[in-house]
């Protein structure tokens, strides 16, 4: 079986908002329209959207090299309510030694606290737990040594 590619959603209260920081905790990108459509909006105006709805009431980013998930970030009426059952982890790319990474890691919890985020715990100088500006979980950790080709 050939692997499948996933999508990561995210319900929020302010789309753009969360777009504009989680472009810079993943470096990535707003996501082009599917084609034929020049426009979000173009696209949009395809469904039957509830009244007062947007295209601001949703967002969608993607990884520029297309190797990570493509996020959406769509508005709901409903605060979040509980701890994330899913959450992302932003690897930071390097190895070197424990303390080396450790200081990779708060300097990259630092940033994002920089782009709207918040520390909600460091653990065991391994990851920080964060939260997005609307209290979606998410780690910093270092990202995993290369794993040897298969044979």
């Amino acid at each position: 079986m050939t692997a499948v590619r996933i999508d990561l959603t995210l319900d929020c209260g302010d789309a753009q908002l969360l777009a504009s920081f989680w472009k810079s905790a993943l470096g990535y990108v707003d996501l082009p329209p599917p084609p034929p459509f020049a426009t979000r909006e173009e696209w949009l105006a395809q469904f039957d959207l509830p009244e007062g709805e947007t295209a601001d009431d949703g967002a969608w980013l993607c990884d520029p090299e297309g190797i990570g998930p493509r996020l959406s970030i769509l508005k709901v009426p409903e605060p979040k309510a509980a701890k994330n059952r899913l959450h992302i982890d932003v690897r930071i790319a390097g190895h070197g030694t424990p303390a080396e990474r450790w200081a990779r890691i708060r300097a990259e919890a630092a940033r994002l606290v920089a782009a709207g985020g918040s520390v909600l715990a460091e653990v065991d100088e391994h990851h920080v737990v964060m939260a997005d500006p609307e209290g979606n979980e998410f780690c910093v950790a270092a990202a995993a040594p290369p794993t040897p080709a298969a044979a």
